[in-house]
């Protein structure tokens, strides 16, 4: 197996068209093998046995990729991914039924239906920050939907990307889900080709791409991008838990999460033993000097730790700030003084490096923040209720959290996606089947009781029929 997937690993890298495989899976698709429900089920089962199989080997190529530790890898990785399984498995029967709604007095007698379908040709491209959970997660639902599937994973974890390639050559067909290894010539070759629809994670700039590639084809996507994602801290807190909360948020993962808290809005008059609980618990959680700290994850490429590296002042720093360019590591890092027209507030920041905001006012900061590209997600820390339903029904965003932070992904029955230039679509649970399933609008008609009042020849008297029954 192991020869295999190296051959398919160099065969990716040197092919710049695809075509022959997705042909391979339409032809596959149009038998119907991958319709029955049965089927669906087996396969992912052989998925989530796979999985929790090969744990270890899991968490030691995160670890090789990223420096995860492992409760992290362990808890949004490996375990979200099996639990979305389980989810699935369990669900599928009712999700794939048929749903009879309601069907107005004047179509009597008929009965009406909406049929979920499977796209056909599926195409997903996975980011490199969560490699595992970002790429299984929702091939999870293409093939609880019944699609094919053409998985691309991302090149900048090439471990995680090696094992992903194996794993998914030892559970499924080729003809029914295919892995493809290499990097951006082989993105762009595979979005060369025609899909029925494709999923992208990853940034809004590459995003922009993946649509306008998907423009040529008439090809529906879902888009779940990212953007710098606001925290807002009220004065009525429970300071010290609030400070962990948002401290294990921004932090995990070295703050490459895409749903991280981006930024701080703290009122003024609890600004500063914020940033004192803020600084205490960075030493309880990561030591006395966290860089050195097995519990926080590493940088993934160099690129992108000199460009975290370049966002840090002197005259900012509030606490943090030191780096290792061997070990690609950051230690957690709190700013002050930061304007808006600091690089740092420029592009999602995607490390671990938190500026602080001082509000006095909160409509001037959540006009502020509403003036900005809508966010993936939003935080809000205040034991307000009114606070709470104001910012909730006015602000734009993904999702939100009300004292806490990123859990509103471990929900399965809270949908997942972005706004604007967040993104588009929604998956986790059961909006994973529906995203990748295409809707279909049944009226099944009796043939008792034909109403002749909508045939030639109109007359005033029909016109009155149709009146009293349309309204």
């Amino acid at each position: 197996m192991d020869a295999q997937v190296e051959l398919q690993v160099k065969a990716a890298s040197m092919n710049t068209s695809y075509g022959d495989l997705v042909q391979k899976q339409r032809k596959f698709f149009m038998t119907g093998a991958s319709r029955p429900i049965e089927f669906r089920k087996e396969a992912l089962l052989k998925l989530k046995n796979a999985i929790i199989a090969k744990e270890a080997e899991i968490m030691k190529v995160l670890a090789a990729d990223l420096g995860k530790p492992k409760l992290e890898a362990y808890s949004t990785e490996i375990s979200y991914v099996v639990g979305e399984i389980t989810h699935m498995i369990k669900n599928l029967n009712k999700l794939a039924k048929p749903k009879r709604v309601w069907t107005p007095s004047v179509l009597w007698p008929s009965s009406s239906y909406i049929y979920s379908e499977p796209f056909g040709s599926t195409l997903i491209i996975a980011p490199w920050n969560y490699p595992f959970q970002l790429a299984l997660s929702p091939l999870v639902g293409a093939v609880a939907a019944g699609n094919t599937v053409i998985l691309k994973p991302s090149e900048m974890t090439p471990e995680t990307q090696k094992f992903i390639l194996k794993l998914i050559a030892e559970v499924f067909a080729p003809e029914h889900v295919a892995c493809i290894g290499g990097g951006i010539p082989e993105s762009e070759a595979l979005l060369n080709e025609k899909f029925d629809f494709i999923f992208f994670t990853g940034s809004t700039r590459v995003g922009k791409i993946v649509m306008q590639k998907a423009a040529a084809h008439l090809t529906p996507v879902c888009l779940e991008l990212g953007g710098k994602s606001p925290c807002i801290v009220a004065q009525d807190i429970e300071l010290q838990t609030a400070a962990r909360r948002i401290i294990w948020g921004k932090f995990m993962n070295a703050s490459q999460t895409c749903v991280a808290p981006d930024y701080v809005y703290v009122h003024k008059n609890i600004a500063n033993q914020f940033i004192e609980s803020l600084k205490k618990t960075i030493t309880e959680f990561y030591g006395p000097e966290p860089i050195k700290s097995d519990s926080l994850a590493r940088i993934v490429g160099a690129g992108h730790f000199s460009r975290l590296s370049a966002f840090i002042k002197a005259d900012q720093l509030i606490c943090g700030g030191q780096t290792d360019a061997a070990k690609l590591k950051i230690a957690p890092t709190l700013l002050k003084n930061v304007s808006w027209s600091d690089p740092v507030m420029k592009e999602e920041i995607f490390g671990p490096i938190l500026p602080i905001f001082v509000y006095e006012n909160i409509d001037e900061a959540l006009t502020k923040i509403a003036s900005e590209p809508k966010p993936l997600s939003f935080y809000l820390f205040t034991k307000n209720k009114d606070l709470q339903d104001h910012v909730l029904s006015t602000m734009p965003f993904g999702g939100a959290c009300v004292n806490d932070c990123i859990i509103h992904l471990a929900n399965p029955n809270l949908p997942f996606g972005g706004i604007g230039e967040s993104g588009m679509g929604r998956y986790h649970g059961n909006d994973s089947f529906e995203v990748f399933s295409h809707k279909k609008s049944v009226l099944k008609k009796w043939f008792a009781l034909d109403a002749t009042m909508r045939y030639p020849p109109y007359t005033d008297f029909k016109m009155k029929l149709i009146r009293f029954f349309v309204g």
